[in-house]
């Protein structure tokens, strides 16, 4: 998305959002605002999801409203990721390079545009083994909503000023 503005342009807004919403930026989903920051928002969503092996659409437990980020980020405060990262991938010798790209994730879901780093900034952070990472602050996103969903088959009638609507749900 940020190869759609000029050279000389570093936000753009749009009227029409259109995207998937777990990789959305807050300020794209919510303002139509986009930035290179946005695609590294998107970035850090798939960072997560590659370490815990689980989509950022899905809550982390039925019974928990956190979402992908929310988990990461209650973990990271915790100092408990390896409860986050995927079993398959978690290696003893691997584990110090794998909470660093945890952390680099982290750095790039945070919730306002320029708290995030830039991705050539991403770039030497994931190839640089001396670079002291800065600590990141609250990602966007961290709760799911839950929406009851109604029966498929039931039909819902809704009446108002004396007009009848019927609403009906297909098989």
């Amino acid at each position: 998305m940020a190869r759609i503005f000029g050279s000389d342009q570093d936000q753009a807004d749009t009227r029409r959002v259109v995207g998937t919403y777990g990789y959305m930026a807050p300020e794209y989903a919510m303002e139509g605002r986009f930035s290179e920051k946005s695609d590294v928002f998107s970035f850090g969503v798939l960072v997560l999801e590659i370490i815990s092996g689980r989509k950022s659409t899905n809550s982390w437990t039925e019974t928990s409203s956190l979402s992908l980020l929310g988990y990461a980020w209650k973990l990271w405060k915790e100092q408990d990721l390896s409860t986050f990262i995927d079993p398959f991938i978690l290696n003893p010798s691997s584990e110090i390079e794998i909470r660093k790209c945890i952390q680099i994730g982290l750095l790039c879901v945070q919730e306002f545009a320029e708290d995030r780093p830039s991705i050539s900034s991403v770039l030497v952070m994931l190839t640089s083994e001396t670079t002291s990472l800065p600590a990141p602050s609250q990602p966007a996103f961290t709760e799911r909503r839950h929406f009851r969903m109604c029966n498929e088959n039931r039909e819902t009638k809704f009446t108002l000023n004396k007009m009848s609507i019927t609403n009906l749900t297909g098989r």
